[in-house]
């Protein structure tokens, strides 16, 4: 059997029963208390008290070297010297109403040969009335586009610029979402280059940034081929697939080569508490649990769920892993799968009691109509909305596991989608700064080397956030958070 060392770490949810207890064991062990005690007597949940700041002078190498449990939360990472920093663009909350905005950008590159790229782009905007703008002509009316590549987050040397004419020859609309389609030629002698995309709404001048690393060089096989829809004509900028559907990989010019394939059996942990500080555990390896052979441009079916991961040889570092999940994937529907994910909101003993139920379902709308001192209402409401949270983790998220399951996935769901966002290349930082009572705290997660995907990070965990988190914890307890 193939051993393959995958770097992931095991996440532990609940406190090490030791007869020394950490600072962690204490503080879940005094939240599970309070927790109880609150149910018991109907007490209102706590209000948010204000994060803790960071020292804006703190140098960047003062806040990488503080990693106790004491340290401050960190400041953003400041990566343009002038404007807004590169990212994805603010949520829909950070932008005036009545316009129209670009609420999200998701890209892609792949290599057409060694002199240029082809670009995708997931787009999501909205119409002056809020609703979600799905013409593509609508989009071409109303936005300018330009890019200018640069030769790393921190050189502000131009490598080259220009303007991609929006039409609906290069807009399409693919369900949610619109998609847009345009080349990049090399600069000359450059390697590799970070491509920042603006998008400009036409009357009002307001702007979106997206960042995205091109490598025109020394390209990996997720540079050259990816996931595309059974038609072959657009590729799907995610890491999952639904077991039964029916998917290519493929690259832009249509070219067949074979591709060993590897399945392994998948069940990693969720993401830990943000204030967990612990020393993580080993590495954990993966045993293949079957083989298949595809090749490229053709279809093929993915009968099983599981991580599946390409490679054009064995001995590669790198290739293109995809989780295969069920067919609702990105909504969970079975009970035993929806009981996992309020881990974020839970008491230990509360996870218990749900996964050693004889009936899943029963505990599941028990818990969630205890919790709402039986306002089945309230319940519903609030259920809808934790889980469409849940949804939308899937859907941005997926890595190598469920998106629910990442850090990332654990901090839009419990808190919702960052303010703004800030990214350099190997870290990004979250920035919420309108949540009541909150004046603003930082999340910052580092990027991680993963053969998988290009895009897993981790959660850098702080103690601090405990006045933030444990009252939202405590609103979507009580039925506060409906939305």
């Amino acid at each position: 059997m193939r051993i393959l060392s995958a770097f992931l770490f095991i996440c532990f949810l609940t406190a090490c029963s030791t007869n020394k207890k950490t600072q962690q064991d204490r503080a879940n062990a005094a939240y599970d208390a309070r927790t109880e005690a609150q149910r018991n007597q109907n007490r209102p949940a706590t209000r948010p008290a204000e994060a803790p700041r960071a020292d804006p002078q703190r140098s960047e190498a003062s806040r990488t070297d503080s990693r106790s449990a004491t340290v401050q939360t960190p400041a953003p990472v400041k990566v343009m010297t002038d404007g807004p920093a590169l990212g994805t663009t603010p949520s829909v909350s950070g932008k005036a109403a009545g316009e129209w905005m670009v609420t999200s950008i998701k890209g892609k590159f792949l290599a057409i040969d060694s002199n240029s790229v082809r670009v995708y782009m997931d787009i999501t905007a909205k119409s002056p009335s809020g609703e979600v703008v799905l013409k593509p002509a609508d989009f071409a009316e109303h936005f300018l586009m330009a890019y200018v590549m640069y030769p790393d987050y921190n050189n502000r040397e131009r490598l080259g610029y220009g303007t991609v004419p929006l039409t609906t020859e290069n807009v399409g609309q693919e369900g949610d979402h619109l998609t847009l389609r345009f080349d990049v030629k090399r600069p000359k002698d450059a390697a590799s280059a970070v491509l920042l995309s603006e998008f400009t709404e036409s009357s009002s001048g307001t702007k979106a940034r997206n960042d995205l690393t091109l490598r025109f060089k020394g390209t990996k096989l997720s540079d050259r081929y990816t996931l595309f829809d059974k038609t072959g004509t657009r590729p799907q900028l995610r890491n999952y697939v639904n077991i039964g559907d029916t998917v290519i990989i493929r690259d832009v010019n249509g070219s067949n080569k074979q591709l060993l394939g590897y399945r392994y059996r998948h069940d990693f942990e969720a993401a830990s508490s943000p204030m967990n500080t612990s020393a993580r555990p080993a590495a954990k390896s993966l045993t293949e649990d079957s083989t298949l052979s595809i090749t490229t441009n053709k279809p093929f079916i993915i009968p099983r769920e599981g991580l599946y991961y390409f490679v054009e040889d064995t001995a590669d570092v790198a290739g293109i892993g995809l989780v295969a999940a069920d067919k609702r994937f990105p909504k969970l529907t079975r009970p035993e799968k929806l009981i996992k994910p309020v881990l974020y909101m839970s008491t230990s003993s509360e996870i218990s009691e749900l996964n050693q139920a004889q009936d899943t379902k029963k505990a599941f709308d028990r818990y969630w109509l205890s919790l709402m001192s039986g306002n089945e209402e309230v319940a519903r409401k609030t259920l809808k909305a934790y889980f469409d949270r849940v949804e939308e983790a899937n859907r941005l998220f997926t890595t190598y596991k469920e998106g629910w399951k990442t850090d990332k996935g654990m901090i839009y769901i419990v808190l919702g989608a960052p303010d703004r966002v800030q990214r350099n290349r190997e870290r990004e930082v979250w920035v919420y700064n309108r949540r009541a009572n909150v004046s603003e705290v930082n999340f910052t997660f580092t990027k991680k080397p993963n053969q998988f995907v290009e895009d897993h990070y981790e959660l850098v965990r702080f103690i601090e956030y405990q006045p933030v988190w444990y009252p939202i914890v405590e609103a979507w307890r009580t039925g506060a958070i409906r939305e």
